[in-house]
């Protein structure tokens, strides 16, 4: 890496990691806020409230970065076009690309934070955080002991072993009565995850039916339970799709497929999640040929600006077009790259036109 190279990448970096403390800053505001109608719920108190915030930060880290790559982009290499840096770097002969190729060595340093936050960071603090908020609501309900927790969810009873995993538990009992209140079969699963807020997959579930004077014993096999009990109820809460790991989404996706479920909103989860890492690359280049442009001279008020539409208008689209899969069952596979395709396709027409 030259000194040229570094230089251009520090100017990134430093103003993308000034306006990803501000807007953590305003978003575990609103998140502390958010919280305060649960504060005196069960044992959860204002430091519970002011914890849960601070596990929950990486998340939105996570969530913002692209965003915060668009505006710190716009704002480190404006800063370096109104003091005329990039008027002087362009007069010694360095090229449009060869500006691009130092902007890319930033996106991929801003690339690889948010792979390793979205992957290994985030993602297990914000569960942390959800187990944390969930057993101070629902201090009621008790895991200790070898009992675990007992609920009924009209003909279900259901017995839920001690907490084994961020979303998994160490088993599962099931227990089917008629309406006449006999019972019909019991069954045990060895882990029990939840895989929305009125499903649990069971894996390894044994049951025995009670039919008469006989008894018939089922094989171990997976097991979709439907049930109105959540797994906020039973301690914590339910992860969605979009706060998952790719790992995780990958397994469930496989899982899901295979018992012919349906698992669109993981795939558009998955796949909108390699998007978003691969548009941090476009959002750090689209600064390249603004700072070129009519823009050079402009403030720092009106980069931030342009920044925030430009990154409000991506992240609404990816919303908007999340809602649109899940309800009208539109393919998720194009649809999760779309915002990305058209960040990208506005960033390499205006490089391909800056001068």
């Amino acid at each position: 890496m030259s000194i040229l190279d570094r230089y251009i990448v520090r100017a990134i970096l430093g103003s993308v990691l000034l306006v990803l403390l501000v807007m953590l800053v305003l978003g575990g505001l609103v998140v502390f806020i958010s919280q305060q109608g649960n504060i005196g719920m069960g044992q959860y108190t204002l430091a519970d409230a002011l914890w849960f915030t601070l596990l929950n930060l990486p998340q939105q880290a996570y969530q913002l970065l692209p965003i915060t790559a668009l505006i710190g982009s716009l704002l480190g290499l404006g800063a370096l076009a109104r003091g005329s840096e990039i008027t002087v770097i362009r007069a010694t002969g360095v090229s449009v690309p060869r500006l691009a190729a130092a902007a890319l060595i930033a996106a991929g340093i801003l690339v690889a934070f948010e792979a390793v936050v979205g992957e290994f960071v985030a993602p297990q603090l914000q569960e942390v955080a959800n187990e944390q908020r969930a057993f101070s609501q629902y201090n009621t309900i008790s895991f200790g002991g070898g009992t675990g927790a007992w609920v009924r969810d009209g003909d279900l009873i259901l017995n839920v072993a001690q907490q084994s995993g961020s979303r998994q538990f160490g088993g599962m009992q099931v227990f089917e009565l008629s309406a006449r209140h006999q019972l019909l079969s019991i069954g045990r699963a060895t882990h029990a995850t939840a895989a929305g807020h009125d499903r649990w997959l069971l894996e390894n579930y044994t049951a025995s039916r009670f039919e008469g004077h006989r008894v018939t014993a089922l094989p171990p096999a997976r097991k979709v339970l439907h049930t109105h009990v959540s797994a906020s109820f039973l301690g914590f809460t339910v992860q969605d799709p979009q706060q998952m790991t790719m790992r995780s989404l990958w397994a469930l996706i496989s899982y899901l497929r295979a018992n012919s479920l349906d698992a669109s909103p993981y795939v558009f989860a998955f796949w909108s999640r390699i998007a978003r890492i691969v548009a941090i690359v476009f959002a750090v280049l689209l600064a390249v040929p603004f700072v070129l442009g009519s823009m050079r001279s402009a403030g720092a008020g009106t980069r931030t600006m342009l920044g925030l539409a430009i990154g409000i208008f991506f992240f609404l689209l990816q919303r908007l077009i999340e809602s649109g899969t899940i309800v009208f069952h539109l393919n998720p596979l194009i649809l999760a790259w779309l915002p990305t395709a058209l960040l990208a396709t506005v960033t390499l027409l205006l490089l391909a036109s800056a001068r």
